[in-house]
């Protein structure tokens, strides 16, 4: 199975409005905005009960996103070392795959470790997070339709 595209960049704000302002100023389109909660999205995070406000910039082209978060519960962390998917700056990269578990296998042989589980959202997609080389936190997804 191949790569399909690169899905979007995510980034963790502690001001939503300014960041959307930013962008919109570099020609980035808002597409939507919502707040991401319930327990689906903290088994794919690792993260537990979590509550995110999220906005969805579109480049004019209409081929990629940039998901930019507010982290409402928990808190955001400053730690960069191990930086959990909830750190203010680079969240991950998510890319759009043919399937999941044939992707997972292939790049376990590489060293990547799942970070939460790899979940359904309704019937979607399939998603996970993983740490690439360097701890470097990658999103996989797989629609299913």
């Amino acid at each position: 199975m191949a790569l399909k595209r690169m899905d979007n960049v995510g980034i963790v704000v502690e001001d939503l409005g300014e960041a959307i302002d930013f962008f919109r100023e570099l020609g980035l389109e808002l597409e939507g905005r919502a707040t991401v909660e319930g327990e689906w999205a903290g088994r794919i995070t690792g993260l537990g009960d979590q509550r995110v406000e999220i906005a969805m910039m579109r480049t004019p082209d209409g081929h990629s996103r940039l998901e930019l978060s507010r982290f409402l519960a928990p808190p955001v962390v400053a730690d960069h070392r191990n930086a959990p998917v909830n750190a203010l700056g680079y969240l991950r990269v998510m890319f759009a795959v043919d399937d999941i578990d044939e992707t997972l296998e292939r790049l376990r042989g590489r060293g990547a470790q799942l970070v939460g589980e790899v979940v359904q959202y309704k019937d979607a997609y399939r998603l996970c997070y993983i740490r690439g080389p360097e701890g470097i936190l990658i999103g996989l997804a797989q629609e299913l339709s």
